[in-house]
C-alpha cells in the first residue's frame, strides 16, 4: 500500500513540477519580452534617449517592470489555464495550442511595439487606440518608404529572435510533456494562474494598475512615457474607448464655474480691426504652420518670406496658441470655438459636434454666402460629418480636382488648391465666407518644387514644405489683390497646429503649440501687432465681434481684443495641459497628477488652469 501510494506520489509531483517548470519558462519569457521592447523603443528614440542620464534609463526599466509585469501577468493567466486544463484533460494537445497563442500574441506585439516607436516621434503619446480612428484615411499616405522598410525589418527580426528562443526555451518541454497521470496537479497550476492576479492589478490598494504607476519623474515626461508598456497601454485605450466621457472630479466644480467665468469677463467695448461693415472673409488653416518658422514671430529668417511681407501689411498677433497638436483638434477649435481634449478627439462623434457652435452657422445668419476647400480627403477623420453639420453651402475636396493634380500622398498639392480656391471665389455670390485648409506640409513633406534647404533628414524635408506651403501662400493673396472684391475682403490666416519641428521640441513646451494668427485685407489696419496672449478658441468671438455679432454660445471663445479681455491661452496634448498667461506657464500632467512646469505662478494660477480643464470636461460630457 505504501508503495502504491509512493508512485501515485511521484506522479503528481513529476506532473506538477514539469508543468510549474513550463509555467516559470514562460515568466521568464514575458518578463524579458517587456523589458526588450522598451530597450528597443528607448534605442529607436534615440535622440530623445540622449537627453536622459545613465540613471534616469535604469529607472525608466525598475518602474516599468511593474506595469510590464501586470501586462506578463494577463498573458500568463491564458497561459497557466492552458496548463491546468492539460492536467485535467489527456491529449497532445497543450503543446500546439501553448506554442501557437504564444508566438501568435509575440508577432502581434511585435506589430504593436514597431507602429508605437514611430509614432512616439510625431505624437509625443504611447500607442492607444487613435489610430484606428485614421484607419481607411490615407494616414498612411504619409509614412516615407524607408520608415516601411525599416519598420518591417525590425518586426521581422523582433518577431523570429523571439520566436526562436520561445521554441528553444519552452517549446522542447511542452512538445514531450506527457499526458497527466494525476489531475490533483491541476489545483496546484490552478492556483499559480490564480496569483498573476496581482501583478495584474498591480497593487493591494483600491487603485488597480494605470499608467501613474510608472511615472517617476517630476520634469521629463519622456522618461515616464518610456516606462509605460505599450501593450498595456494599447489594450486598456481599446477597453476605455467606449467611455467617452471625462471625470467629474478633477477639479471642486462649486469653484470651477466662478473661476473659469473669470476668464471671460464680457466687454463693453472692442478695438476695430478693419473699415467695412460686412467685408468678404477668407479663413486660411495652414497645415503645421508653427511660429518657428515665421520670422516676425523670431522663426527662421528667409524661409517664409511671403508671410513675413504680409506681416507688415496687416495685423499680427504673436502671442498665439493652438489648442491641440493634430488637425482635427484644430479646426474645431478654430471653427467652433472648443478647445481640444486630452484623451480623445470630439470630431470622432457626430453626435457631440452637431451640438457644438459653428462659426459659420453665425456667418449665415448674416447673410455669408460659404464654402470649405481641401485639397485632399474630407471624409479623413469624420471632416464630412462636421462641416456638413456646419452648414456649409459647398464642400470642396480631392475629389473635385483632376486626376492628374492628386500627386500628393494626402491628395493635392497647395498651389493647385489654392488656385480652384480663386476660381471658386470669382464665381461666388458677395458676402462670402471661405475656408481654406492646407495640406503640403504635412509628412511626408514631398512638395512638387525644388529644395530650399538641402538634405533629407525630417527636420529639412519639413522645412521645405513649409517654404512651398508660403509660396502658394503669396501667390495666392498677390492674385486676390487683382480681383474686384479684394478691397472688401479679409484674410485670416493661422495654423491648425504646432509641430516638433524645427528642434524635434517635447510635447508639452509652449514653443510647440505657438502658431501664427494674422489678419490681412483691403479695408484693414495695416502693420500693427497685437501681443495678447491668445489661443485658436478665440477666433470665434474675435471675427463675431468685429461684426458687432459675437456670442456667448461660444463658451471658450474671448474677444482678443475686447476691452476687458483676459489674456491667456490653454493647451492640451495627449494626457495633460498647458496653461500661458502673462509671464506664467503650467503644464499638467493627468496620469502622474503633477506639475511639469510651474513658472512664477501662486495657487489662484494653478486653480484657473484647473477650473479650465474641469469645465471642459463637463461640458464635453454634456455635449
Amino acid at each position: 500500500m505504501k508503495k502504491y501510494a509512493a508512485i501515485i506520489f511521484t506522479d503528481y509531483m513529476l506532473d506538477m513540477r514539469a508543468r510549474l517548470w513550463i509555467f516559470l519558462l514562460l515568466i521568464f519569457y514575458w518578463l524579458g519580452y517587456m523589458i526588450v521592447i522598451r530597450g528597443i523603443f528607448l534605442t529607436y528614440n534615440y535622440d530623445l534617449t540622449a537627453q536622459l542620464s545613465a540613471y534616469e534609463i535604469f529607472q525608466t526599466m525598475l518602474h516599468g517592470l511593474r506595469m510590464d509585469g501586470s501586462m506578463a501577468g494577463y498573458l500568463l493567466a491564458f497561459s497557466g489555464l492552458l496548463l491546468t486544463i492539460s492536467a485535467v484533460i489527456p491529449g497532445r494537445w497543450i503543446h500546439p495550442a501553448l506554442t501557437y497563442t504564444n508566438l501568435a500574441v509575440t508577432i502581434l506585439s511585435s506589430l504593436v511595439v514597431v507602429i508605437d516607436m514611430e509614432l512616439y516621434r510625431h505624437w509625443g503619446f504611447r500607442i492607444n487606440n487613435t489610430p484606428f480612428f485614421y484607419m481607411g484615411s490615407g494616414a498612411v499616405g504619409s509614412v516615407s518608404t524607408w520608415v516601411w522598410i525599416k519598420g518591417i525589418a525590425i518586426w521581422i527580426i523582433l518577431s523570429a529572435a523571439c520566436g526562436w528562443i520561445y521554441i528553444y526555451t519552452i517549446g522542447r518541454y511542452t512538445k514531450v510533456l506527457p499526458p497527466a497521470q494525476q489531475k490533483k496537479s491541476a489545483f496546484v497550476l490552478l492556483a499559480a494562474a490564480g496569483l498573476m492576479f496581482l501583478p495584474i492589478r498591480g497593487s493591494f490598494s483600491v487603485a488597480p494598475m494605470n499608467t501613474g504607476f510608472v511615472y517617476f519623474h517630476k520634469t521629463k515626461v519622456y522618461a515616464n512615457h518610456a516606462a509605460i508598456n505599450v501593450l498595456w497601454n494599447f489594450l486598456y485605450s481599446i477597453r476605455k474607448s467606449a467611455q467617452s466621457s471625462y471625470p467629474e472630479n478633477f477639479f471642486d466644480k462649486q469653484k470651477a464655474e466662478p473661476l473659469f467665468a473669470s476668464l471671460y469677463p464680457a466687454s463693453d467695448s472692442t478695438a476695430r480691426l478693419w473699415s467695412a461693415a460686412k467685408p468678404n472673409i477668407i479663413v486660411i488653416i495652414i497645415e503645421s504652420f508653427t511660429a518657428d518658422v515665421i520670422e516676425p514671430l523670431g522663426g527662421i529668417k528667409d524661409l517664409c518670406p511671403n508671410f513675413t511681407g504680409l506681416c507688415k501689411e496687416g495685423i499680427l498677433f504673436d502671442n498665439f496658441y493652438a489648442s491641440g497638436d493634430r488637425t482635427d483638434k484644430g479646426m474645431i477649435s478654430v471653427l467652433s470655438g472648443y478647445p481640444a481634449q486630452p484623451q480623445t478627439s470630439i470630431i470622432r462623434y457626430p453626435a457631440k459636434t452637431q451640438r457644438l457652435p459653428h462659426l459659420n452657422k453665425h456667418m449665415h445668419a448674416l447673410g455669408y454666402k460659404s464654402s470649405f476647400i481641401y485639397g485632399g480627403d474630407v471624409d479623413f477623420a469624420n471632416f464630412r460629418s462636421y462641416l456638413t453639420n456646419g452648414g456649409f453651402d459647398h464642400i470642396t475636396d480631392m475629389d473635385d480636382f483632376p486626376g492628374n493634380l492628386n500627386t500628393s500622398k494626402w491628395g493635392v498639392h497647395d498651389h493647385y488648391m489654392f488656385n480652384k480656391a480663386l476660381a471658386e471665389l470669382d464665381t461666388t455670390r458677395t458676402p462670402f465666407f471661405k475656408v481654406i485648409l492646407t495640406l503640403s506640409s504635412h509628412e511626408p513633406f514631398d512638395v512638387p518644387m525644388d529644395p530650399y534647404i538641402q538634405g533629407q533628414d525630417e527636420e529639412s524635408l519639413f522645412l521645405n514644405a513649409c517654404h512651398y506651403t508660403d509660396k502658394s501662400i503669396g501667390d495666392f493673396i498677390r492674385s486676390c489683390k487683382k480681383q474686384p472684391w479684394w478691397n472688401n475682403t479679409i484674410v485670416i490666416m493661422t495654423a491648425d497646429h504646432g509641430h516638433r519641428h524645427p528642434g524635434n521640441k517635447s510635447l508639452y513646451t509652449r514653443e510647440r503649440f505657438r502658431i501664427p494668427l494674422l489678419m490681412v485685407g483691403g479695408p484693414i489696419k495695416k502693420d500693427s501687432v497685437i501681443h495678447t496672449i491668445a489661443g485658436q478658441t478665440d477666433i470665434a468671438n474675435t471675427l463675431l465681434a468685429q461684426l458687432d455679432k459675437s456670442s456667448p454660445e461660444f463658451l471658450f471663445s474671448k474677444d482678443i481684443l475686447g476691452n476687458k479681455v483676459v489674456p491667456f491661452a490653454p493647451f492640451f496634448f495627449t494626457d495633460g495641459y498647458g496653461f500661458v498667461m502673462p509671464d506664467k506657464f503650467i503644464v499638467y500632467d493627468n496620469p502622474g497628477k503633477q506639475f511639469l512646469k510651474k513658472e512664477n505662478v501662486d495657487e489662484h494660477d494653478i486653480e484657473l488652469s484647473k477650473a479650465y480643464q474641469q469645465i471642459l470636461f463637463s461640458d464635453y460630457n454634456k455635449r
